[in-house]
């Protein structure tokens, strides 16, 4: 199979491959999606073979708008519209109560589904087109760096899918934040493209799990997408260090190897001589930190690294998902210089 390249303009085209059963690449504002037909289970089940994703990681269905959701989901909470209204179409999925018409394959076997409304124009055509909520996970393979262009999607999945839609960079840079509304508190599953701050805005008090700052012990049946695995990782190991930016740059100049590659705030791009870098923004800018992480941990594979050294902004704001994405791609290798960051 070749894989065809799409552009913005082949909506019909692109409608008709998800209709038939084919594999799509789809952007979106946090990354490339690698869509299905959702209500499809032999179409959703050729996600998990073209990714070598593990059978209990829970997909996320696309909508097009929140009057969508009435179809796919039951016992919704006022809560869920209160959500949509204010940040739909964007980087937030909901975890709800599923409809029977909801594959297990799409849940793998929970009696919940994520739904979001992506934001993007040409992904929004797609689906209306389509007439069918998308099934879609990152569009890597298992593991990999979550990709942020097509071209990126494309050295991962030509061959395995039909095609791939060409929608430009995408703007936000790591996945959907999930947010879980079955439980008594809000609990906030994965951190990403929204800020925690903005979900307890409107809902007051979100709980965190402790897969965000934790894997999952062996056993433990993820809930979402990107709970339990190892994720987002290069060929190479990484180590993540925390702390205020100047400690953690001082820790790892005294580590740099012969073949280290650094992963650093655009400040300190500079001290790490003899080495790969790779600078993600300014310490202080952790929206440019987003848009950049993937990139920054997918272009080392096209080096000699044979270790990954990075620095960890702190919690506040978008700092807690590109931490939680560097920590899930070092597999939680942590190394703590003492001082917060801010």
């Amino acid at each position: 199979m070749k894989t065809q390249l799409l552009t913005g303009h082949d909506i019909a085209a692109a409608a008709a491959v998800l209709r038939d059963g084919g594999l799509l690449g789809i952007p979106t504002e946090t990354v490339y999606g690698l869509g299905a037909d959702g209500l499809n289970a032999q179409a959703v089940r050729r996600i998990f073979e073209a990714k070598g994703r593990p059978q209990d990681n829970p997909l996320i269905l696309h909508i097009p708008e929140a009057g969508w959701l009435e179809r796919y989901c039951r016992n919704i909470p006022p809560e869920a519209y209160m959500l949509a209204e204010r940040f739909w179409p964007g980087p937030l999925t909901m975890i709800l109560q599923r409809k029977v018409n909801v594959p297990n394959i799409v849940t793998c076997g929970l009696d919940t589904v994520g739904v979001r409304c992506p934001n993007h124009p040409v992904t929004l055509e797609i689906i209306r087109a389509a007439r069918v909520p998308v099934a879609a996970p990152s569009g890597n393979l298992s593991g990999r760096p979550s990709p942020t262009c097509a071209a990126h999607m494309l050295e991962d999945m030509e061959g395995r899918i039909e095609a791939i839609v060409d929608g430009g960079p995408c703007g936000v840079g790591v996945e959907s934040t999930i947010i879980d509304l079955t439980a008594s508190v809000p609990r906030l599953l994965r951190p990403g493209g929204l800020p925690l701050e903005a979900l307890r805005e409107v809902l007051g008090e979100v709980a965190v799990d402790k897969a965000v700052l934790a894997p999952l012990a062996a056993g433990e049946k993820p809930r979402a997408p990107g709970m339990k695995y190892r994720h987002y990782a290069p060929k190479a190991p990484v180590t993540v260090v925390t702390g205020e930016s100047r400690r953690t740059a001082r820790y790892i100049r005294r580590h740099l190897g012969e073949h280290t590659g650094v992963i650093c705030f655009d400040e300190f791009a500079g001290d790490f001589p003899g080495c790969v870098v790779e600078a993600i923004g300014s310490a202080g800018d952790k929206a440019e930190q987003a848009r950049r992480v993937f990139d920054a941990l997918r272009a080392f594979d096209e080096t000699d690294v044979d270790a990954i050294y990075a620095q960890c902004p702190g919690d506040g704001g978008l700092g807690l998902a590109v931490a939680n994405r560097l920590k899930k791609a070092a597999g939680f290798q942590v190394v703590d210089t003492g001082e917060a960051a801010t």
